[in-house]
């Protein structure tokens, strides 16, 4: 099958340091090239993958200090307008953006929403655009926009190798991520103060978030439990994740998927998870991990940890997490939507 896969431009593909949705990417292609597939990626210059490189710019934006143009992004998918008639399915990745676009190309297409989707101003689009197939990364990501054309889900995958299982645990607790109101790196170390165990926190802080981290998280981390590590990447993930007790993911909003929670698993390491969007669905409680409802609930889940069997978390990772696993479901969306489309009229103005 002849497959485009079209990236944000914020991140390379797989991200030097932070980036989910640039991560999932990256191993989407390298499986689907690994099945036999002839894939084209539309990504930044920077980018490292087994598939057809076409670059939209030279490098990410975000590492440009650029992150917001829009300018690239509008030339990339004039570059996937004028090869469409190549492929037999174009997978969107990017910002609903591309969609009045999208809806005038004749070869069939999917989107895979990777964000949050409960914001005020989707809910018109998603009416406007309500014939766009698009693919969930977890059900409940869908709850916000019911309406719209919903194809499947398909959850995140990694390669087995990627991340080694880590059988004894460190003298630590692990936050890994980006530091924002929504992702509480503030409830992380009052767990951590609670059961008296070190915290090491290894995140991002966005230009938008700054203010927030300088006025209401720099001082928590004044305290010899509390070490900010910074952001980090793939090269130091592995030792920083497998040597954690448990990974904290005291999240505050509907979490779409949250990765870093199958990274954890992948290294043998348990997570502490706060309910809320795809937790429930990602992590077996009592089993990989536990998720809880209040802080107080998260200190005694935290104190309880070392109940859980570091195997047993690894197994469900190659149960259900695998980048081979994602890739299979993937390819049979792809095939949904050649069907599908073969089955509409050919609209005016189609390419």
């Amino acid at each position: 099958m002849r497959i485009a896969q079209v990236a944000p431009l914020c991140e390379s593909v797989p991200p030097k340091l932070y980036g989910g949705t640039e991560r999932v990417v990256a191993y989407l292609c390298d499986e689907l090239v690994r099945k036999g597939h002839d894939v084209t990626l539309f990504a930044s210059g920077d980018s490292r993958t087994s598939a057809t490189l076409v670059a939209a710019c030279p490098a990410a934006l975000r590492l440009q200090g650029e992150r917001g143009t829009l300018e690239p992004h509008i030339a990339m998918l004039g570059a996937v307008a004028t090869r469409a008639p190549e492929f037999d399915v174009i997978h969107f990745h990017t910002h609903p953006i591309h969609f009045p676009l999208a809806r005038r190309l004749a070869v069939p297409q999917i989107t895979t929403l990777h964000g949050r989707l409960d914001l005020p101003a989707l809910g018109p689009l998603f009416r406007e655009f309500d014939d766009m197939p698009v693919v969930s990364i977890s059900d409940a990501q869908r709850a916000p926009l019911r309406h719209a054309d919903w194809i499947a889900t398909v959850p995140h995958g990694l390669p087995p190798d990627s991340l080694s299982f880590h059988p004894k645990p460190g003298g630590y607790l692990a936050f890994l991520g980006r530091i924002s109101p929504e992702k509480r790196v503030d409830r992380a170390v009052a767990i951590a103060t609670a059961c008296r165990q070190r915290l090491l926190i290894a995140a991002k802080v966005d230009d938008d978030d700054r203010e927030y981290f300088e006025r209401d998280i720099r001082p928590l981390l004044d305290t010899p439990l509390v070490e900010y590590v910074g952001e980090i990447g793939d090269a130091d993930k592995d030792a920083f994740l497998g040597g954690a007790s448990a990974l904290l993911f005291p999240i505050d909003w509907p979490e779409p998927f949250g990765i870093v929670m199958i990274e954890a698993l992948a290294c043998g390491v348990p997570v502490v998870a706060f309910r809320g969007g795809s937790t429930p669905e990602v992590l077996e409680h009592g089993s990989t991990g536990f998720v809880v409802d209040s802080l107080e609930d998260a200190i005694e889940a935290t104190r309880r940890v070392g109940l859980l069997d570091r195997r047993q978390c690894r197994a469900a990772f190659e149960q259900r997490f695998t980048a081979s696993r994602m890739a299979s479901e993937y390819v049979k969306v792809y095939h949904q939507a050649i069907a599908r489309r073969r089955s509409l009229p050919i609209a005016a103005g189609e390419h």
